[in-house]
C-alpha cells in the first residue's frame, strides 16, 4: 500500500439526526458497498458503551451512545468519498472547519475503543461502610439507614434500617441507595 494512502486513513466524526445513528452507519455501509468505496471508506461505528440500571428492583445491563448524534468513520477523504458519505441521509455533516472535516486523534479512537471493548461493566460503589444512605428503590424505599457491610464483588450492600425501635439489615444493590 503506498504510504501518503496510509496517512490519509483517519477517523472522523459524523453529526447526524439524533436517534439515527444505526440507521446512518447501516445506510452508509451499504452506500460503500454499492458504491465500490471499500478502498476509500474503512470503518463505520456508533460508539456505545454498556452501563448498569436498575429497573423495577432489578439490575439490568443497557447499551448507551458514548456520543449520541454522531457516527464515526475510518476513511481517506477524498472528493467523492466525502459525498458518499456526506449525502447520506441524515447526516447533518462532518465534525470540522467548513467543508474540511477534522480526523479524530488516534488517541481518542483508542480511549474510545478501551470504553466500547470493556464486556461487563463496571460497578462504581462510592459508598462506604458507616455512610449514612437513603433507599431509593425497593419495599424500603424512602427509608434511611447506615452501610454496614460492602461487598464489592457483587455489587451488594448490607444497610442498617431503624423498624419498629430495632435496626434490621437489608441486603440491597448498591444501586438501590444514595448517600445523604
Amino acid at each position: 500500500m503506498p504510504k501518503q494512502v496510509q496517512q490519509g486513513k483517519n477517523w472522523y466524526a459524523l453529526h447526524t439526526y439524533s436517534g439515527y445513528e444505526e440507521a446512518v452507519a447501516r445506510n452508509l455501509k451499504q452506500r460503500v458497498e454499492s458504491m465500490g468505496m471499500e478502498d476509500k471508506i474503512f470503518n463505520v461505528l456508533v460508539p456505545t458503551e454498556k452501563k448498569i440500571k436498575i429497573k423495577a428492583g432489578k439490575r439490568q445491563v443497557v447499551e448507551e451512545k458514548i456520543y449520541p448524534g454522531y457516527v464515526l468513520v475510518e476513511m481517506v477523504v477524498t472528493d467523492d468519498s466525502w459525498y458518499v458519505v456526506r449525502n447520506t441521509p441524515r447526516v447533518t455533516g462532518f465534525i470540522g472547519a467548513g467543508t474540511v472535516p477534522t480526523p479524530i486523534s488516534l488517541e481518542e479512537i483508542k480511549i474510545l475503543q478501551k470504553r466500547m471493548g470493556v464486556s461487563e461493566p463496571k460497578y462504581k460503589i462510592d459508598v462506604a461502610v458507616g455512610d449514612a444512605v437513603k433507599i431509593t428503590d425497593g419495599p424500603f424505599k424512602d427509608f434511611d439507614g447506615k452501610i454496614s457491610e460492602i461487598d464489592e464483588a457483587r455489587g451488594k450492600i448490607k444497610v442498617l434500617v431503624s423498624m419498629f425501635g430495632r435496626e434490621t439489615p437489608v441486603e440491597l444493590d448498591f444501586l438501590q441507595v444514595k448517600k445523604l
